[in-house]
């Protein structure tokens, strides 16, 4: 299945098994999961969602500091 995940200088896409999970996605493309929040029509997935369709995924990115 095809995997889309596009957001704030983000914008690949990838072929992965049914089944695989969204962090299985963000580690494949090199984000490292605690860095983003990924979302599907604003509704944000918990990153052992698991994908089982072609799907195209929004990343925001997490940003912390003093």
């Amino acid at each position: 299945m095809k995997i889309a995940l596009k957001g704030h200088g983000h914008d690949h896409v990838i072929e992965l098994e049914a089944g695989s999970t969204v962090k299985q996605a963000l580690i494949e493309i090199g984000i490292h999961p605690s860095t983003v929040i990924v979302s599907h029509k604003d509704i944000v997935l918990p990153h052992t969602t698991i994908l089982n369709a072609d799907v195209s995924l929004d990343l925001t990115i997490v940003s912390s500091g003093g």
